[in-house]
């Protein structure tokens, strides 16, 4: 009989435990977009760099516009050599060229990358929303504001 007690017991507070409501704030994602523009605004402006701001919210500094006859679309296949850092300028990616279609990479480089033709460099400063969000990926933290140094060297459109 103790141990029909002990179980039950064991029981009830399993279910209390489980039905606890998680204290975590929910995450807002036009708060924490506001707050990302807000934070890359100010790096421009401490850094006295001119960026151009899309619609979506993208900020961006085209380096060299490139062949703007031959520009990608979002569905395009293109070859880039990149360089991806933190604000504080320490690097989390790179590489002298991948290949890859655009369609299947974060938003901030489907907006930013068609912005230039081939041979052309951009630089991307994106709100975490446009990159890895919430969940991060590797050693970027979620929510992190990114900026990458992009240089598009081949395009094939499809």
């Amino acid at each position: 009989m103790k141990k029909v007690f002990l179980l039950g017991g064991i029981a009830l507070a399993l279910l209390a435990a489980c039905s606890k409501k998680d204290n975590t704030p929910a995450y807002d994602a036009i708060a924490q977009f506001d707050k990302d523009s807000a934070i890359i605004v100010n790096y421009l402006k401490t850094n006295n760099i001119t960026a151009s701001h899309d619609p979506r919210s993208i900020f961006y500094q085209i380096i060299d516009s490139g062949d703007v006859a031959n520009k990608p679309t979002v569905t395009s296949n293109v070859t880039v050599k990149y360089l991806g850092t933190f604000l504080d300028g320490k690097t989390f990616d790179s590489n002298d060229s991948i290949k890859f279609d655009l369609n299947r990479v974060i938003g901030g480089w489907q907006i930013g990358i068609p912005l230039i033709g081939k041979g052309g460099r951009i630089k991307l400063f994106l709100p975490s929303y446009y990159a890895y969000g919430p969940g991060g990926s590797g050693s970027i933290p979620p929510n992190t504001v990114l900026l990458f140094d992009v240089t598009l060297k081949d395009l094939v459109k499809k």
